[in-house]
């Protein structure tokens, strides 16, 4: 097959991992999805999407540092039609390859390349060297051979290299899903040092029941992500307009909430700014006075609020400094530019012809 018909095939069982630390790419393999263990971030959750699945909150059951693993727990209501499954074929110099992934967002990008090295050794463990382009957000997604089996786990890539990646290989991953399905456990630990698979609930201190070291990643699965300052208070806020600000958590400082056919994009920014923007409509190539003057019209009547236009963009938008943030003011300036950004893209398509906004399909 080639990489198009690979892509279309399997585009079901390509899974988008969202953190407060970034984004990554996972697969589905089974009834769980495969990833690095660096992408979950020492997570007991993340936040997961895919072609047919919107966001939602999914529990990592499985955390491997060593060989940079972690398995997802998935509930599909309709599972994918195809589903991935590990080659069996050994790996060789040559071999053509496809890489499927999320890199900078860019949602299922496949690009192909070679083997070039089948079996490059890196701190004692075995790597496939590719030569095909895998970037930030790559990390997790499946490396297919031609046929479309996963031959491995797109896992790190030499910076400042060109197009010089390494893949975990498949005989790792099978390793790893035959010991932790053995022990019919979830909430698996595996030590980086006596390589013993340990349940989380047998953890004390931090240190591992067996040979005594200190476990990172059963502190940071213990700790979890606690925003502070302003971004908890940002948080808070928008927990009490019944907003889930894990799904809408795109980073530490970023946040997205979709409202009937508006989208409002809130960041923090370094310098102590807050600005809620929600991205309406685009202005329409007729009426173009009437939807001007109806604008200032409306900013007149608004508080806390205020429309601009960038390029041919209509935005309703709320920015405040950090230090200037109360429960009480964040409370009233959302939930109106929740409720207003939604009735203003209807009023301003409906009645004015402004074109409504395109979205990508990630979320």
């Amino acid at each position: 097959m080639n990489t198009q018909n690979i892509l279309e095939k399997h585009i079901e069982n390509i899974i988008q991992i969202m953190t407060p630390d970034g984004t990554g790419t996972g697969f589905i393999i089974d009834d769980l999805i495969i990833t690095n263990s660096h992408v979950v971030g020492g997570l007991k959750e993340v936040v997961i999407s895919a072609k047919k699945l919107k966001r939602t909150i999914a529990k990592v059951i499985y955390d491997d540092p060593n060989y940079d693993l972690a398995f997802i727990k998935i509930e599909f209501d309709t599972p994918p039609s195809t589903s991935l499954k590990l080659s069996t074929k050994i790996v060789e110099d040559g071999d053509t390859t496809i890489a499927i992934g999320h890199p900078y967002g860019l949602n299922y990008t496949a690009t192909e390349g070679i083997v070039s090295r089948a079996s490059r050794l890196q701190d004692d463990l075995e790597y496939i060297q590719i030569d095909a382009a895998i970037n930030p957000g790559n990390s997790g997604g499946p490396l297919l051979n031609t046929e479309g089996d996963v031959i491995g786990v797109n896992t790190f890539i030499i910076q400042n290299s060109n197009n010089l990646g390494f893949a975990l290989p498949y005989f790792y991953i099978q390793e790893a899903l035959t010991n932790f399905k053995a022990l019919n456990k979830e909430n698996i630990i595996k030590c980086p040092s006596c390589k013993n698979n340990i349940q989380e609930e047998d953890i004390q201190n931090d240190y591992c029941p067996k040979c005594g070291i200190k476990l990172e990643v059963a502190r940071q699965r213990r700790k979890g992500y606690n925003p502070t300052g302003a971004t908890k208070l940002l948080e808070d806020v928008l927990s009490s307009l019944d907003i889930n600000v894990t799904l809408a958590r795109r980073s530490q400082s970023s946040w997205r909430i979709d409202e009937g056919t508006a989208r409002i994009d809130i960041n923090y920014y370094e310098n102590g700014v807050i600005i809620g923007d929600a991205k309406l409509c685009a202005i329409p190539s007729q009426k173009i006075d009437e939807v001007y003057d109806y604008l200032l019209e409306e900013n007149e009547k608004l508080s806390y609020l205020q429309f601009s236009i960038d390029e041919n963009s209509i935005y309703l938008s709320y920015l405040i400094i950090d230090s200037s943030l109360t429960q009480e003011k964040g409370k009233i300036a959302f939930e109106r530019l929740f409720k207003f950004s939604n009735k203003y893209d209807d009023i301003l398509i409906h009645k004015f012809g402004a074109i409504k906004q395109k979205r990508d399909e990630e979320d």
